[in-house]
C-alpha cells in the first residue's frame, strides 16, 4: 500500500515530478499547469495547476511506456490532492492487483522504437 510518508512534500512537487512504484505498479505525481477559458467576454485566461497522477505497468519507466499503457487522472493541487492521488492509487492497484503482480514478467511484449 501506498502511504503519504512514500511522497515527497508539496514544494518538491511544486519543483519536480516525483516517480516510486508498488508491487509492480509503477507512478508519477506531478505539477499540470492549464489555462481555463474566460467565462465572460473581456475577461482574461485564468491558468491554474492540478496535480497529475499517471500509474503503469512494470517493467519500464515513464518515457518507455507507451501512452496507451498508462493511466492518468487529476487531482487538487495541494495536500488534500495528494492524499487524494494516493487513496486513487491504491485503489487502481487493488482493482488491477494480477496485472501488476505480473507485470516484471512483460518485457517481451513491449515493441522498442
Amino acid at each position: 500500500m501506498i502511504v503519504r510518508e512514500d511522497i515527497l512534500s508539496m514544494p518538491f512537487l511544486k519543483k519536480t515530478q516525483f516517480t516510486g512504484c508498488h508491487k509492480g505498479m509503477r507512478y508519477r505525481l506531478e505539477k499540470d499547469e492549464y489555462t481555463v477559458p474566460a467565462e465572460n467576454e473581456g475577461e482574461e485566461d485564468k491558468k491554474t495547476e492540478r496535480l497529475k497522477a499517471t500509474i503503469w505497468p512494470e517493467p519500464f519507466n515513464y518515457i518507455k511506456t507507451p501512452d496507451e499503457k498508462k493511466t492518468v487522472e487529476y487531482f487538487s493541487f495541494n495536500e488534500e490532492g495528494v492524499v487524494a492521488s494516493i487513496a486513487w492509487m491504491n485503489e487502481m492497484y487493488a482493482k488491477d492487483e494480477e496485472l501488476y503482480k505480473n507485470a516484471a514478467e512483460n518485457w517481451d511484449s513491449y515493441e522498442m522504437e
